[in-house]
């Protein structure tokens, strides 16, 4: 009959499609219930972008970055904005820089931090700042043993371990709080005072 013909060429199509989508896929793979599961594939741009933003992730900041980082010297990065400085501490160096946090500007007189921040002080404020960078990675350990160090700006600071390590010059002394957060271009130890010339 017409019907009955009709009804078997379904049921064989639906036969066909079943065991269409039951065969494995040639690079399938059986597990122990007979079952093919399909092997996982990435696409190798996926996985090296992966790995390439993990590196970053993982590789060490310069000075600039990590103080910025730290979210305690916000002062510190205006000021070294300011004076055309931060370039400089993104350079290679080494360099070793006794960065005075938030809480240490704030000890300077009032008005003092806006005065020097404006542009006809630049010079003003690169002097100071440049006192609080040393030449060189200078680790905690190795500050201990010396009683001065010559600045990135030809001037000389005035390092005691009495009482704790101090540094600074004749006008003041500056407690180290924090050493050795290293940098991929040197070294932060962080100081409670600004150092003033």
């Amino acid at each position: 009959m017409k019907c009955g013909t009709s009804f078997l060429s379904i049921a064989a199509t639906v036969c066909l499609s079943a065991a269409s989508f039951a065969a494995p896929c040639p690079n399938s793979q059986p597990t122990a219930a007979g079952h093919a599961v399909q092997p996982a594939v990435m696409h190798e741009r996926v996985v090296s972008h992966t790995v390439r933003q993990v590196a970053l992730a993982d590789a060490p900041k310069d000075i600039v970055d990590t103080a910025v980082g730290a979210g305690s010297f916000k002062t510190l990065a205006a000021a070294l904005g300011a004076a055309d400085l931060v370039a400089t501490l993104k350079g290679q160096g080494p360099f070793t820089v006794f960065a005075p946090t938030d809480e240490a500007f704030k000890k300077l007189p009032a008005g003092t931090v806006e005065t020097l921040l404006k542009p006809e002080n630049k010079d003003k404020l690169k002097a100071i700042l440049l006192l609080h960078v040393v030449p060189g990675k200078v680790m905690a350990a190795d500050v201990v043993k010396i009683k001065e160090a010559k600045t990135a700006g030809g001037e000389t600071v005035i390092v005691s371990t009495e009482g704790g390590v101090k540094v600074g010059t004749a006008k003041g002394m500056s407690n180290v709080t924090k050493t050795d957060i290293v940098a991929s271009n040197g070294v932060i130890h962080v100081i409670d005072a600004v150092i003033l010339p």
